[in-house]
This record gives C-alpha cells, structure tokens and sequence, in this order.
C-alpha cells in the first residue's frame, strides 16, 4: 500500500511540475509583452514628437527664408526706376542659387489699365523683355502682368511673360492685399497653368509669395510686385522626406479669414497613421496647420515585431520547458535507456570508423604504388611510403614551390625541369584530369635517376575538402624492355626486309633480261611486274606496322626544335617522291612556332599528314597542301590544309583508329595505321590530334605540341646539339621513320605559295 503511494506520488509529481512551470511561464511572457509593448509605444510617442517639431520648425525656416528673398529682392527693385530685364536678371541670382525646395519661377509682375496696354507692352519690350506679348483679359479694367519671368529650378517648365494674373483669383487676391498693406502676402492654393495639363494622379496645389515693391520716396510710388510660386506637394515631399525619413505622412492646412480650411498640400508614405500631430504655424500673412501622422511601427525601426516575437518565443519556450519538465519528471529510466542505446550505436560507428581508418592505412601502407594527396593550397595531406621510396625523399615538402628541389622532376629526356604548374598535382588542382604523365625523378635519394609514370585526379567533392590525388608507378623498367623490344622489333624488320629484298632484285634483274619484243615474254613480264609490286606492298606493311609498334614504345627524346625548315624537307621530299604524270602541286609553309618535341617523331607526323594531302586527290586535281602554326599559351598547334578528297563527317571520329579506312579512299594505297601512328606520336608528347573539314573543300588536319621558348641563344645552341647528335640519333631513331637533316637546304620563301 505504501509502495503503491510513492509510485502514485511519483507519477503525479511530473504533471504538478510541467503546470507549475507552465504557469510560471504564461506569467512571465505576458509581463515582459506587455512591458515591450509599453515601452514602444512611449518610444514611438516621442519620436512622433520629436519628428512633428521638427518639421513645423523646417516649414516655418524654409518658408521665411523663401519670403525673405522674395522681400529682398522686391526692395531691390524698389530702388531702380526703370528695371530692365538684365536687372532684374541680375538680382534675381541669389534665388535662383538658394536652391530652394519646390520653388517654381520668379516674375516681376506690374499692373497696367487697359487703356494703357499698348504703350505699356512696347515700354517693357524697349526694357529688354524681348518678344513680351500682353494678353488682356477683358473681363478686368486692371490687368496683373509679368513681364520679367525667370525659372529657379531648371526641371521646371518656364512660365510664359505677358500673361494677364488678374484672371487668377487666387493670385490676383494676394497681389491686391500685399499693394494695399505694403506687405508680403500669401495666396491661396491653387493648380499652376503648367500643370493643368498633366494626368490627375501628377497634378499639385501651389501657392505665391507676392511681394509689393514701393519706391522709398517720402511719397511712395507702387512699381509692382516680386510674385514667386511655391509647389505646396514638393516642399511638403521635401520637408517630410528629410525630417521623417520617409515615415512620417502629414497634410498643409491654410486657416481662411472666415475659419475655413483649405489643403495647400499633402504627402504620403506607407503606415497605418494612427499616431497624429497638429501643430500651428504663420506664414506672411497667413496661419497655417501642419497635421502629421505616422505608423508606430516604422517609427520604431525593425524591432516594432518584438513584443510579438517576445509572446511567440515565450509561449513556445514555456511549453517546450512544460514538456522537458514532464518528460525528465515521467521518463527518467526511458531516458536513461535511451542514453544507453545511443551510446552503444555511437560506439559501434566509432569502431567501425576506426576499422576503417586501420584498413585503409594498412592499404595504403601495403599498396606498392605510391599515394599523395594534396589540400587545396598544395599542402601535403597523405604520402604512402611506397611514394616516398618511389620519390626518394624522407621529408615531405611543405608547399608546390619547393616540390622541384626536394624531388628533383625533370621531362623523360632527363635534363629539362619541368616546371611546377605543369606538374599533374597541380592540374589537378585546376580541374583536370592527367593520364600517364611520364616525369625523370633524380635526386640524392634517386641519384640513378627513376621513369615515373603520374595518374592525378581532382580530389572528390564528397571528401569535403577541395584537393587532388595522384598514383605514381616506377616505369623504367618497362621503358627499358619496351625500349629492347624496339631494338628486336628493328632487327626483325630487317630480317624479314631482307629476303624482300633479294626476291625484289632478282625480279628486277628478271624484268630487264627479258626481251620486250617477244609477245611469249608478255606474260612473264606481267607476272614478274605482279611479284615487284606485291615485295613493294609488303616492304611498306612491314615499315607502317614497325613503325604503328614501336611508336608507343620507343624512348622519346624531346629538344626545341623550329620545325619550319623540317616541314619544307618534308615537303620537297614528297613531291619528289609524286609518280610522272602528276600535276604539280601548290604548296606553301607559314611561320611555324618552336616546339618542344622528339624531331624523328615529328617527321614522322608531317610526313603522313603531309603524304596523304599530296596522295588522296581527285583524279586530274591539282595537288594542293598548306601548313600553318600559331601559339596558344604554352601550346602550339600546327595545321596541314589541304584540297582533296575530304572526309566524311561519319568516319571523322574514326579516322585515327587502327586499320580504319574511308569508302572514298579504297581507290587509293595504304594500310590505315598512318593516322594511328600520328596520334600515338602526338599523344605521346601530350597533345591532341584532330580532322576538320576545309572550308574551300578538302581536309584540315590539326595537332597541338608543347611550345618551346623562342631564344635566339636556345636556337643556336639546339642546332649544335643536333650536329652533335645526328649521328646518335639516327643510329636510335624508329626503324622507318626518317631522321631530320641537322641542316635542312635552303629553300625560298616559305611564306609564299609555291607551284
């Protein structure tokens, strides 16, 4: 019985705990809203206050310095008895600099009786008012005209001189009161005649100051008046614009002798308006009341939603504090099991995270190919120790710039550095993706030097870090047995070349003991021609699959090499090479841009490209080829153009495969590995190969080779380094590919086309 209370007292002790402080809660937001709301409503209150006697002060200033210019002005042109228009241009300067806020133009108007329209009009054109044109209204004995008008703002439309202001009661009203009480008098509001004409919603109420202009003689004399228009919407848009900082709205009220109200302006701005202010003020001779209104919420700035936030954030605070209070009060065991539970899934992710880590060092430890990854800044993230005894180095270096001292990476020709933007970590870096990079590591933990062969990658993006990755492999070994296989591949060509050999001299020999005379011998001729033709066939198989073979494998030896003088070699050998019959062929070789390349290799390259423009022509066509170069960045690319019998678009993406051949060329000789090899050459020096159509008809064919630099030093010393080497070279080069002249013939212009 006992028990069974305690456990009834436990249970009731959570629902007691979550009310109290439910309760406890509910009491405390309602306290601090209410105290929130209190506070911004005096605080708007004040700043509605603050921002009404500010503006009823901004009027009362902004207006008597208007009347005050306008006075000044007026006594001015009190003291000169014949005002000219240069006078009155000149004293009314200073308005026209006040800048003042909606004012509209400034005229010198003078009453004038109909009988003395006429004269008075051709006095004050002689005065220099120009074209002045008065414009009586028969209605009036007396006439108001302005004969010297000047615009104060230069936005505004000029007002025209000459028109007759006794028609306008509101202005003629103020004209009469200021001559009769020798004193500035305000009109009413009224619509202007320029404004008449604009749309409804544009339209604004103004009002004039007119001021008398009464000689100073002991009999004064009434010269006019100093009238000047006030746009009530602008000034008030102003006024209210600076002062409230476009929150508060308000309403001009001109007070009429008989107490009648009048709206002289208004002005608008976003808000409920329901806190309001009036205030009097006198302007000349008239009393005017300044009715603003405002939205306590924008006048309180962007904490006007507090309060609400306030009761939100309590109420939602207060229920989530109710529940946690019933849920720690009530669930104390489920918590604590729940606790347990997630524990033990939080230590079984560790251990298998763990795991993980250990499998992958273990991997990575035992991988015999070496692993580095980089950070996005080049910092050294994971080195395997495979990479480090790949590399030769203990320590890893901590940033790019110090990767070419510590490693010591030069180009496969061992002698080149290679510098660290091209480094395949570093493309990667920048998005691209490297295959096969082959680089020459020597270094004191590599004195001997080692052929390495770098895969790099963009680091994942799931990996969370901007990086790459790249896999280096020990390739020298390979390059030395691919480099033996080439030497058997050359003494394999020559054994097989050679019985072709023999059976093609004894042929020859054959053909030339027959007699030509003896139509028995006809069919022997034949046969013997046939033999020739075939040994013919198979010397070039047996060249074209050497060379398709070995140029993949054979060692790649890369100088700067201007490739102008080897292309012209090219060129003249093949069209010594052309069959009798032959139209002669137009050619032309541009300037060509230095290139880093293995030269045996390049020939290679424009010999095909070059042959095949030369060979596959239409029938009775003359022969045409063009080769040209420009350089992009580090890259130069090299065109041969030509007019033949083109590609179609369907095998242009196969054209560089093995053994592919187009319909169109079935006519012509060839085993299909010429464009094969081209792209193995020029992928082996990381470029690109590509076939475009020429616009003129033909093909344009395209490679791209690393660009060397142009030194004049560098070019001399490359054309002793080949004088040197010729004979080095020729006795490696490709079994079947034509080794460079170290001092190609001069030959004419190349620049100009050749026939």
């Amino acid at each position: 019985m006992v028990g069974q209370r305690e456990n009834g007292a436990r249970r009731a002790t959570g629902p007691l705990l979550s009310v109290s402080v439910l309760l406890v809660g509910l009491i405390a937001t309602a306290l601090a809203t209410t105290a929130l709301l209190t506070a911004q409503r005096g605080n708007a209150d004040r700043i509605m206050d603050q921002r009404h006697a500010t503006a009823l002060e901004a009027i009362r200033m902004e207006t008597e310095r208007y009347r005050g210019m306008v006075d000044t002005l007026a006594a001015g042109l009190a003291n000169d008895p014949e005002t000219t228009w240069d006078d009155f241009d000149t004293a009314s300067g200073p308005l026209a600099d006040a800048a003042l806020i909606g004012a509209a133009p400034v005229a010198f108007v003078v009453p004038v009786p109909t009988a003395g329209v006429g004269e008075a009009e051709r006095s004050w054109q002689a005065r220099g008012a120009g074209d002045l044109t008065f414009k009586p209204d028969p209605a009036y004995a007396e006439h108001f005209f302005a004969v010297y008008v000047r615009r104060l703002d230069q936005e505004e439309p000029g007002a025209r001189s000459g028109a007759d202001l006794a028609a306008v009661p509101p202005i003629a009203e103020a004209l009469t009161t200021a001559r009769a009480t020798h004193r500035t008098a305000v009109s009413d509001a009224y619509l202007l005649v320029a404004d008449r004409h604009l749309p409804e919603a544009e339209r604004q109420l103004s009002f004039v100051f007119a001021a008398p202009v009464w000689t100073r003689e002991n009999t004064p004399v009434f010269r006019g008046w100093v009238v000047s228009a006030l746009r009530g919407g602008t000034f008030l848009k102003d006024i209210l614009t600076t002062v409230g900082e476009g929150r508060v709205s308000g309403d001009l009220v001109s007070v009429n002798d008989d107490g009648t109200r009048e709206l002289v302006a208004s002005w608008r701005t976003p808000g409920d308006g329901r806190l309001r202010r009036a205030g009097p003020l006198l302007v000349a001779d008239r009393e005017w009341i300044l009715e603003t209104s405002g939205d306590a919420r924008l006048l309180t700035g962007t904490g006007w939603y507090l309060p609400g936030v306030v009761l939100a954030g309590g109420l939602i605070l207060t229920g989530l504090a109710a529940w946690l209070v019933h849920v720690l009060a009530t669930g104390r065991a489920r918590a604590h099991q729940r606790v347990e539970t997630a524990t033990a899934e939080l230590r079984g992710t560790e251990a298998e995270s763990r795991r993980r880590a250990e499998l992958l060092g273990a991997i990575m430890t035992t991988i015999s190919d070496g692993v580095s990854v980089v950070d996005s800044q080049g910092r050294m993230l994971l080195e395997n120790p495979a990479a480090k005894r790949l590399l030769g180095v203990a320590e890893t270096p901590a940033v790019p710039a110090d990767w070419q001292e510590a490693y010591g990476v030069y180009r496969p020709d061992g002698r080149t550095p290679l510098p660290t933007e091209e480094m395949p970590l570093i493309r990667a870096l920048d998005g691209e993706s490297v295959d096969g990079f082959e680089v020459l590591i020597r270094n004191p933990g590599r004195p001997e030097g080692v052929l390495v062969s770098i895969d790099a990658r963009p680091l994942d993006p799931s990996a969370g870090e901007h990086g790459a990755v790249a896999v280096s492999r020990d390739i020298t070994e390979l390059r030395r047995h691919e480099t033996d296989l080439s030497v058997f591949a050359g003494v394999a060509a020559h054994d097989l070349k050679a019985p072709l050999s023999v059976v093609r001299g004894f042929a020859d020999l054959a053909l030339e003991d027959l007699p030509e005379d003896l139509p028995e011998t006809a069919a022997t001729r034949d046969a013997l021609g046939r033999i020739i033709r075939s040994v013919d066939r198979m010397d070039t198989l047996i060249e074209t699959l050497l060379a398709y073979t070995t140029a993949r494998n054979a060692p790649l030896r890369t100088v700067p090499l201007d490739p102008e003088p080897l292309t012209l070699e090219v060129v003249e050998d093949r069209i010594a090479a052309l069959g009798p019959g032959t139209a002669a062929p137009v050619w032309s070789v541009g300037p060509l841009p230095h290139v880093q390349t293995d030269p045996a290799m390049l020939r290679h390259v424009l010999d095909n490209l070059i042959g095949n423009a030369l060979k596959y022509v239409r029938p009775g066509a003359v022969p045409t080829v063009a080769v040209t170069g420009v350089l992009d960045g580090r890259w130069a690319r090299i065109e041969v153009t030509d007019s033949g019998i083109g590609i179609p678009d369907a095998d242009k993406p196969y054209v560089f495969e093995s053994f592919h051949r187009t319909e169109a060329a079935a006519g012509y000789s060839g085993t299909g590995l010429g464009l094969a090899i081209c792209r193995r050459i020029v992928e082996r020096h990381d470029g690109e190969i590509g076939v475009e159509d020429n616009p003129g008809g033909g093909t344009r064919f395209w490679f791209t080779l690393p660009a060397a630099a142009g030194d004049d030093e560098v070019d001399e010393a490359l054309q002793r380094e080949l004088a040197e080497r010729f004979a080095i070279i020729e006795a490696t080069r490709l079994p079947g590919l034509a080794a460079p002249n170290p001092k190609p013939a001069p030959f004419p212009d190349p620049s100009r086309t050749r026939r």
